[in-house]
């Protein structure tokens, strides 16, 4: 198959995985969806390693700092004026105890160092997917916060209705 059929067998499992989670109402779910759906075509073998064009990574980077830029805005600014000190001591507990988890992952259970921290560490699976893949282990290292997401996305949203008798607003 030439190397442009195969990226558009990849693209469309990757859409159909992202469209099938779409369906599930979980949050991230088209990204997590589309990654599944990418990684089975991957794994199964029947096809070549995706070698996407020059500049493709850069351009989705790009997108990616995009749709998160957008959604800082005035009201955001303003709350963390009022939250800034609970964010200092959620993001430092974050960035030491994953710093924590994985050099213990690493040493206890003899995974590679750079995989273990950037897998464990806190952010989205996108953002932190991309720095995996500028050290060579985006693969691995998407696998790890694919999980981790999915396990959140399902357990949390029960845990809080469980502790908190609250339940989310209707969608709009």
């Amino acid at each position: 198959m030439s190397a442009p059929l195969q990226l558009l067998a990849y693209l469309l499992a990757g859409l159909g995985g992202g469209l099938l989670a779409l369906r599930s109402g979980i949050p991230a779910a088209p990204l997590a969806g589309a990654l599944l759906g990418a990684a089975v075509v991957s794994l199964s073998g029947r096809l070549e390693l995706a070698q996407w064009p020059l500049g493709t990574r850069t351009a989705l980077e790009i997108g990616i700092g995009t749709v998160i830029g957008t959604s800082l805005t005035g009201t955001a600014l303003a709350e963390l004026r009022q939250l800034w000190k609970p964010a200092l001591v959620i993001t430092v507990t974050l960035v030491v105890t994953g710093l924590l988890v994985g050099l213990l992952c690493s040493r206890l259970l003899g995974m590679d160092p750079l995989v273990a921290l950037l897998g464990a560490a806190p952010g989205g699976i996108s953002g932190m997917s991309l720095v995996g893949a500028e050290f060579g282990v985006g693969a691995a290292v998407a696998s790890l916060h694919a999980v981790r997401l999915i396990t959140v996305l399902l357990v949390l949203p029960l845990t809080v209705r469980l502790l908190l008798g609250s339940t989310p607003p209707p969608a709009a």
